[in-house]
């Protein structure tokens, strides 16, 4: 299951920035191409983002993690390119 939530982790991470570059690219200079893509990239980042959640909460009663570090997993999916922070530092050996 950890081999999983790190997939999960790198394609949310992947999903974020794509989301913030979109708004912040693209919003200003074609707000049609800006329309287009929002929902694509807005739908499977949010899925993305409730599996990331659900498989930390799932794996931190498997991996025994303390507290102070699932509250760091789970604080990683709201920073852009924590989740790879999150990947590298805690999924290393999945």
């Amino acid at each position: 299951m950890l081999k999983i939530f790190k997939l999960v982790a790198i394609l949310e991470g992947f999903s974020f920035l794509a989301l913030l570059s979109n708004m912040l690219f693209i919003k200003p200079n074609n707000s049609a191409l800006y329309k287009s893509l929002l929902y694509p990239i807005g739908m499977a980042h949010g899925v993305l983002f409730i599996g990331y959640i659900i498989l930390a909460i799932l794996n931190k009663f498997k991996q025994d993690w303390s507290l102070k570090d699932f509250a760091i997993i789970i604080l990683g999916s709201f920073i852009p390119f924590g989740t790879f922070y999150i990947e590298r530092k805690y999924l290393k050996n999945a």
